[in-house]
């Protein structure tokens, strides 16, 4: 068994979790409230600017060529997908450009960047690539499970469109082929601190959604 599928095998129930989430079911279904979605939108802005510092920096402690080709192009398209959300889903859900400059990050967006930039920092190149894998990996398999339930007219099916598409399942599959590749010259230690990782990540992916559908903002407050 690759590596990757024990991560995938580990954390089954995990995922079931986030993708039963009722953001998520919800949002196939077109009934999740704009403010939920809004809330989710701004916070997703903030994560993918620090999700596309974390790749940089797994680009530059990458083995070999090819991987520092593959991350800093993610790099790149974390920001073009940052900014592109700017000019789309902000401007459709009447997100201004003042509303989104003074709302902070949230508790989960918070927690779950600083976990990742600690350990893109802090740790060797497996185990930055196996914390950085639940936001590729889960994404997509919810993308998938989301579009084939998606109902008649979904006010957000763009967004389901976009990680349900073909180019990003692409890219998420050279990810997990980079860390099978990676995994398989790893020692013992390191592979249990992968698993470790990994699953810290798709836990804090599923408190993203939680924080998003609740609103939640600090100390229970309104952004000022």
């Amino acid at each position: 068994m690759r590596f990757s599928e024990q991560l995938w095998q580990n954390n089954l129930a995990l995922y079931q979790k986030i993708v039963q989430h009722p953001f998520n079911q919800e949002l196939a279904q077109g009934t999740l409230k704009s403010e939920a979605f809004q809330h989710y939108i701004i916070q997703d802005s903030h994560y993918l600017l620090a999700y596309g510092r974390i790749l940089a920096v797994a680009a530059a402690k990458a083995f070999d060529a090819d991987d520092i080709m593959q991350f800093s192009e993610g790099a790149k398209i974390a920001i073009i997908v940052e900014r592109s959300l700017h000019a789309g889903f902000m401007q459709q859900f009447g997100i201004s450009p003042e509303q989104f400059a003074n709302t902070p990050l949230s508790l989960a967006c918070h927690h779950y960047t600083s976990f990742l930039l600690a350990t893109a920092w802090s740790e060797s190149y497996p185990v930055v690539l196996a914390a950085l894998l639940p936001c590729f990996w889960i994404y997509a398999e919810v993308g998938l499970a989301i579009v084939e339930n998606s109902a008649a007219n979904n006010p957000y099916q763009a967004w389901i469109d976009t990680y349900a598409g073909e180019e990003f399942h692409a890219a998420v599959r050279n990810v997990i082929a980079t860390i099978d590749k990676v995994a398989a010259r790893c020692d013992g230690d390191t592979l249990a601190k992968m698993q470790q990782v990994y699953r810290r990540g798709a836990e804090l992916e599923w408190l993203f959604w939680d924080s998003a559908y609740h609103q939640q903002h600090w100390l229970g407050l309104d952004p000022v």
